[in-house]
């Protein structure tokens, strides 16, 4: 059993879930910086799985584990659409001059 490879998408998965935990209470700053490690996560798993792999026997754990994942990704984005539209106003606003 490769728990390496499987390490990573645990990792992933529990940075995803505190990204999830910060946008519930609108902590932006927080979903941002999870980003981030998230973002680092993903490349050091895409540099180990470069020489190494899942056997048939984890992959049932890695496909739960990308659904759990992708399951807090799209609660995430549902409850940044209003912060994102916040933000998008308020640069259309500084972008305005008056004459």
């Amino acid at each position: 059993m490769n728990t390496q490879l499987l390490s990573y998408y645990e990792a992933i998965e529990q940075a995803s879930a505190q990204m999830l935990q910060a946008a519930r209470v609108g902590d932006w700053d927080e979903v941002v910086r999870m980003e981030g490690a998230c973002a680092v996560l993903i490349s050091q798993l895409k540099s180990a799985a470069d020489s190494q792999s899942l056997t048939a026997s984890e992959a049932p754990l890695k496909a739960k584990i990308m659904q759990r994942i992708l399951l807090n990704d799209a609660e995430i984005r549902q409850l940044a659409e209003p912060w994102m539209d916040e933000l998008g106003l308020k640069a259309q606003h500084r972008g305005q001059t008056v004459h």
